[in-house]
């Protein structure tokens, strides 16, 4: 594929072309009819995440700020802008439609028409760039967002394909150190603790806005996240079947679609599998478990005597333990698409997966809306359950100790697992 070129160019222009290529990159192993087939209902086609992305960019940022700027095609709106009915409401009701056109060669010349003008905008007109920076880097966040939507739905086409395709060959090369899986629990006093994000110079989505004080009790949580090897034995002892591990909505949940173990997850003649973008693999029970709904990790941690964390106790642990995210953390940049066993007495916080909490989410006390004229973009939206932290297919870029994600308790599309806790 095409991609655009620019020289000497450096910081926010940097960034957006870093984020544009990658696409490409990433996209390059498919075959033509992988852009095409949606996951399912709730999660759209590789080629539309690639349409979107550059539509926010020329919707956005060119045709309000750029001078003279014409819009490539103007129809394209109709498929890759949210708002409109082709994306949410006429998708959803015919959701076994699956659209062929534009061609990825159009897409692709959609992507280079806007990138050559956003780098003109860069290039030519830097008083009016530093003006709408902060929208600039939502579009970078917005695509990165996308990226890992993508992924998981090429990991979902795949994986559900008879013949487990490979995305992506690789080794992890880790020798697990097995005296790092013993359980360890690190211990927070009570106290009062400052939660959320503040606008500033470092860009953060609206749902981590309105800073505030919570009050916690004493907690401690599992220095690590939870393990393959540790919810097989969960199912071993019949997790799956016992209904008293499970809230009512849990058990009717498996229940009516028939699941009995993490998504991906299949019982071979001699050992369980697991399919990873890397192929079809033997179970590694030193890898953190991922792909699990918010009602299966509730059913394990009260199997196990113990809760999920609060998103709040996450952040809190987060922050004293890493401020920062290490250069360990396997997320997207690592290129390794899977959960990997920890070799060192990292607390896994950043990247591997993403955590389940017990929280719901919810709009942050105190939260203002932004002047910006994103609207759905950065508005933030009640629902869901709250989950922390980011997963190898996050970009290391748009995670922070305050990023959260509101997603459905029964989806196991993300790549999810969690960390047990409890009180002091």
């Amino acid at each position: 594929m095409e991609k655009v070129l620019a020289l000497n160019v450096s910081g926010l222009s940097q960034k957006f072309l870093k984020v544009r290529d990658m696409v490409l990159e990433l996209t390059a192993p498919l075959n033509p009819g992988d852009f095409y087939v949606k996951p399912n209902v709730d999660h759209h086609s590789v080629a539309w995440h690639m349409g979107h992305t550059t539509w926010f960019f020329e919707y956005f940022v060119l045709q309000p700020h750029k001078k003279n700027y014409e819009f490539f095609r103007p129809e394209l709106e109709k498929w890759f802008n949210t708002g409109l009915t082709y994306s949410e409401t006429f998708e959803k009701k015919q959701h076994s439609i699956q659209y062929s056109r534009p061609s990825v060669e159009e897409i692709i010349k959609y992507r280079n028409h806007v990138d050559q003008h956003m780098l003109d905008l860069f290039e030519n007109d830097k008083d009016k760039t530093k003006e709408i920076e902060f929208l600039i880097n939502a579009g970078i966040n917005h695509e990165l967002n996308h990226v890992e939507r993508m992924l998981n739905g090429i990991k979902f086409l795949l994986g559900s394909n008879p013949f487990k395709p490979i995305y992506h060959k690789f080794d992890s090369g880790i020798e697990p150190n097995l005296k790092i899986f013993k359980e360890n629990y690190l211990e927070f006093d009570d106290g009062i603790y400052e939660i959320g994000s503040k606008l500033n110079n470092h860009f953060s989505f609206d749902n981590e806005r309105g800073q505030h004080n919570v009050y916690l009790d004493a907690f401690q949580v599992l220095d690590r996240l939870v393990l393959n090897g540790e919810y097989l034995e969960f199912m071993e002892a019949g997790g799956y079947e016992e209904e008293d591990y499970w809230t009512e909505e849990g058990w009717l949940y498996i229940k009516q679609n028939e699941i009995n173990c993490p998504l991906y997850w299949e019982n071979g003649e001699e050992s369980w599998y697991e399919y990873t973008l890397r192929g079809y693999d033997k179970l590694n029970p030193y890898e953190p478990l991922a792909h699990i709904s918010f009602y299966e990790a509730e059913a394990f941690a009260k199997w196990r005597g113990k809760r999920l964390l609060t998103e709040y106790e996450w952040e809190v642990a987060c922050k004293k333990l890493r401020e920062e995210i290490p250069e360990t953390a396997n997320f997207l940049e690592k290129r390794k698409f899977h959960p990997l066993a920890r070799v060192e007495k990292t607390f896994q916080f950043y990247g591997d997966c993403w955590e389940w909490t017990s929280s719901p989410m919810s709009v942050y006390p105190g939260y203002k809306t932004t002047s910006m004229p994103l609207g759905k973009f950065m508005r933030p939206v009640a629902g869901g359950q709250v989950v922390r932290g980011g997963s190898s297919l996050s970009s290391s870029e748009v995670i922070r100790n305050t990023c959260r994600l509101g997603v459905s308790p029964t989806d196991r599309f993300w790549m999810t697992g969690l960390r047990l806790a409890e009180y002091i």
